[in-house]
């Protein structure tokens, strides 16, 4: 048993590297800094040892059988883990070098992030940041898969390891001369009839903006779709429509922003983990957001 364990870790390994890459075994071989043919030596030993088939071929890519993609799924986590523990060992001796994968949402381009992350290099300038900026799905599945150590994500996930940073206000935004501009607040039953201004129906806050109007008793009018908040700002204040976003201390001229009453209209933001084990480095960068928050 002792000897097939040692033979299973570095197949499996390749396996979830595979189903990572999308079936690309070049770019799997490369990931994991070994030649292709060690790469498909690795896969065809543990369809021997499984007595089954992994992979359908598809040209110069492969697809991974349902039976793969499963297996994949099962041991990534625990892969990870065993990965992350024995980079925390091997680290504890110099925990101020070596490289964090962090990941964070596109909108969060400007103002607290990027602030953030230079007081974090100026404090520690020996750790390397590998940074990723992506839809928040894309960076949870990249948690899930281990493309990245540590990420800020909106909402949180429900599998992985998280901590709540702060809870963000959303609000109507409109262009300033629209009747409702100049009120202290107002109900999103006001807004039925509108022209929306939402992000793409796979995010957060579009899925949001579509549950809380229809709790207000309406499907909402979505007129143009587009992934950036910046632009979105953008085109209310030229008046094609209005919008439920984040508030903002950056004031786009043109529009105004009107706090909403009636349900709870916030949405989490949290500092999520790949896994429970984390590298010195990655436990640096980790302790210091949650120390120093997203303000």
């Amino acid at each position: 048993m002792d000897e097939l364990m040692k033979s299973l870790a570095p197949q499996l390994r390749a396996l979830t590297e595979v189903a990572a890459q999308g079936g690309h075994m070049t770019g799997a071989a490369s990931a994991l800094g070994i030649p292709q043919s060690s790469m498909s030596r690795r896969i065809h030993a543990l369809e021997e040892t499984l007595h089954m088939p992994l992979l359908i071929r598809e040209g110069r890519t492969v697809r991974l059988t349902p039976s793969a993609l499963r297996l994949a799924q099962l041991v990534r986590v625990s892969l990870h883990e065993i990965e992350m523990s024995i980079a925390q060992v091997t680290e504890t001796a110099d925990p101020d070098h070596g490289t964090v994968r962090f990941g964070f949402p596109l909108t969060m381009g400007s103002g607290a992030v990027p602030d953030m992350l230079a007081e974090f290099n100026l404090k520690h300038p020996g750790i390397r940041l590998q940074l990723k900026q992506a839809h928040g799905s894309a960076l949870i599945e990249d948690l899930r898969n281990g493309g990245l150590d540590l990420a800020i994500t909106i909402p949180p996930p429900t599998d992985l390891e998280h901590t709540i940073l702060t809870t963000q206000q959303i609000n109507a935004v409109l262009p300033e001369d629209h009747p409702l501009a100049n009120r202290a607040c107002i109900q999103l039953e006001d807004l039925e009839g509108a022209r929306f201004i939402a992000n793409p129906s796979s995010y957060n806050l579009r899925q949001l903006t579509e549950r809380w109007c229809r709790r207000a008793g309406y499907e909402p009018n979505i007129g143009i779709e587009i992934t950036e908040f910046a632009t979105i700002r953008e085109l209310i204040s030229r008046g094609l429509g209005v919008a439920l976003l984040p508030h903002s201390n950056r004031r786009v001229d043109g529009t105004l922003e009107v706090p909403l009453i009636g349900e709870d209209h916030t949405r989490k933001i949290a500092l999520t983990s790949a896994t429970l084990t984390q590298t010195a480095v990655t436990q640096r960068l980790n302790d210091f957001i949650l120390a120093r928050g997203l303000s």
